[in-house]
């Protein structure tokens, strides 16, 4: 606790050191560390934790991670935390919703358990895997630092084997939801920003040889009759075996001396779609090692302005959603997600947009099952650095993470790279570089993000337009803007040559005691912006799809007005998720019509 340090002969380093963290930020979990887990049997390591809150990021800075479990009148030194003793949370949750007076805070905090291990030396391989936590997380194991994560929303894994000693390990992370002027989203955003390991924690046993990745699409030829295998193997193999039952097939793929194969073989599966969503039963061996997974085949492509799904032209009827609850924050559950999805249902939707980060993996699981298509996004939200190769490097390791983690999900039809941003040259490069990333990690999907509108000239007008496949168009007219005659001239005045589809618009409506009876804030006033939205879109034909802003209120710092009180009330549903606002019913409506309206144009063929 009382190093010296190398400043001055009188220096303590912990209390003089101020390079202290730069030890701890290698970086090194990422994208390249991940491991496949379809199929596999996790171990949970969810449940209580040993916790403390530290502002002052005092434990990196008196090692607490080295301290061994010991009796308070064993211990030679005095200590400011033990992280074997004390309050405890659960995890996964938001410290904010754990206790009132963790909820503004920012800054580091300390999870501690133990992790019981009878014969590490047995010949497996243990990896330790979490969902998401927000969003620099350090992982130590018996005080050794294993490496750190950046990226609030995505998968992260950490190979704990040659670090376990048999019997009793400590294992704790480090959590820090600060946010800065390089991190990916930055200091000011729309949304509640939620700390702590919100997402589940699991151990995963593999043998030596490991299959890191494994990617099977139909080829995006226009045939829907090849299916194209992609397999990463660590470890001793030279070939993997792949069958698909459903198919009828078992089939063998070479490995390189990299452990990297492919193959392309003919095939007819049935194609998924929201009216039938098809899935097939996988699996995959290779070394040892047995992996699976539920897969859909479908093609989607951009033909000119149109969205085509399996061939057919497609309006995404749709919704955006946040990862917010009024008792859990960011912590979601499969009860939450189908309530989420049957409210989509009964809007009429067949698509959502899943706002502005990666939710949880479950969401498009569910959503390959239950047939609806989804947009999936990484936070590249308003301001960034756009300049520094840091915070690039952060943003195209969370979107590979992201691919990595859903590009065997047919639900998921778009990559987004980012949210309303200035089209500068810095942001142009950083943008299509994104863009880029995404299409070599995954040819099959089409790419977007929410552009921009040049109002002094009423028209679609973004750089970026030309680097990816489908426009987001972000517009409040009624609402942020108030003349709905300069959304009647952006429709006039812009020919995109590509899809656009309405990524966000809608007005806030506060219900119950205290909300207003008409004007802003009223629901009367939401209501009628969704009708005078819906007339005026209608007309545009190149406008092929909507996800207007949002199915629920959700949680937010920003919003602090009298009918607010830390909400947006944009949702079509309270925060409560169970009462429906009469907007919602109206853009139900609309979305029948075209429903209804598109099945009799498909009968007619």
């Amino acid at each position: 606790m009382l190093e010296r340090s190398d400043l001055a002969e009188n220096a303590i380093q912990c209390l003089h050191d101020e390079d202290y963290g730069r030890p701890f930020d290698s970086r090194s979990l990422n994208a390249a560390t991940m491991i496949f887990t379809g199929g596999r049997t996790a171990t949970s390591l969810d449940g209580d934790w040993n916790f403390c809150v530290d502002l002052l990021d005092t434990g990196l800075r008196q090692k607490w991670f080295a301290m061994e479990p010991m009796v308070a009148e064993e211990r030679e030194e005095p200590w400011d935390y033990d992280p074997y003793e004390g309050e405890t949370v659960p995890v996964p949750s938001c410290w904010q919703m754990v206790k009132e007076k963790w909820y503004f805070f920012e800054g580091s905090a300390w999870y501690t358990r133990p992790l019981d291990i009878a014969a590490p030396d047995d010949g497996k391989r243990r990896f330790l895997r979490v969902g998401a936590a927000q969003y620099d997380c350090k992982v130590f194991l018996n005080g050794s630092f294993l490496g750190n994560h950046l990226g609030g929303s995505t998968p992260f894994f950490c190979e704990l084997t040659d670090h376990l000693r048999p019997g009793r390990n400590w294992l704790m992370l480090m959590v820090n939801n600060t946010r800065t002027l390089d991190r990916v989203p930055m200091r000011n955003t729309d949304w509640f920003n939620y700390g702590g390991v919100y997402r589940e924690v699991a151990l995963y046993e593999t043998p030596q040889t490991v299959i890191r990745d494994f990617f099977i699409h139909l080829v995006p030829d226009g045939s829907d009759t090849r299916i194209r295998a992609e397999v990463t193997v660590e470890g001793a193999a030279s070939v993997a075996r792949l069958a698909i039952a459903g198919l009828g097939l078992a089939l063998d793929i070479p490995l390189g001396p990299d452990g990297r194969g492919e193959i392309v073989f003919e095939a007819r599966p049935e194609l998924w779609s929201p009216e039938d969503p098809k899935l097939y039963d996988v699996t995959l061996e290779a070394g040892g090692d047995l992996v699976s997974d539920r897969v859909g085949f479908r093609r989607i492509e951009r033909v000119g302005d149109e969205i085509r799904l399996n061939g057919k032209s497609v309006f995404l009827r749709g919704i955006s959603v946040h990862e917010d609850d009024a008792d859990l924050g960011k912590v979601t559950s499969e009860e939450d997600l189908r309530r989420r999805f049957a409210h989509a249902r009964a809007l009429n939707c067949n698509y959502l947009r899943l706002a502005h980060y990666p939710h949880h993996e479950m969401a498009a699981r569910l959503a390959d099952e239950l047939g609806f298509m989804l947009w999936e996004e990484i936070p590249v939200y308003w301001a960034i650095a756009f300049e520094d190769p840091a915070t690039y490097a952060d943003a195209s390791n969370q979107l590979a993470e992201l691919v990595l983690r859903d590009r065997n999900r047919a639900s998921v039809i778009i990559w987004s790279v980012g949210n309303e941003n200035p089209d500068t040259d810095a942001r142009l490069s950083f943008m299509k570089g994104l863009a880029d990333t995404a299409k070599r990690l995954d040819p099959t999907r089409l790419t977007s993000a929410a552009c921009l509108v040049n109002h002094a000239r009423n028209r679609i007008e973004d750089r970026l337009a030309e680097h990816i496949d489908v426009i987001g168009i972000n517009e409040y007219y009624g609402w942020y803007e108030e003349n709905f005659d300069d959304l009647v001239a952006i429709g006039a005045n812009s020919d995109p040559g590509k899809p656009v589809v309405i990524s966000e618009t809608g007005a806030d409506g506060a219900i119950g005691e205290g909300a207003p009876v008409r004007g802003l804030f009223s629901e009367a006033y939401m209501t009628e912006v969704y009708e005078k939205q819906i007339a005026t879109l209608r007309g545009l034909a190149y406008v092929k799809g909507m996800s207007p802003w949002i199915l629920y209120d959700f949680r937010v710092e920003r919003r602090q007005n009298i009918f607010q009180r830390g909400y947006n009330k944009k949702g079509l549903i309270a925060a409560d998720k169970a009462t429906r606002k009469k907007a919602f019913d109206v853009l139900a409506d609309y979305y029948a019509e075209r429903r209804d309206a598109e099945a009799e144009q498909e009968e007619e063929r």
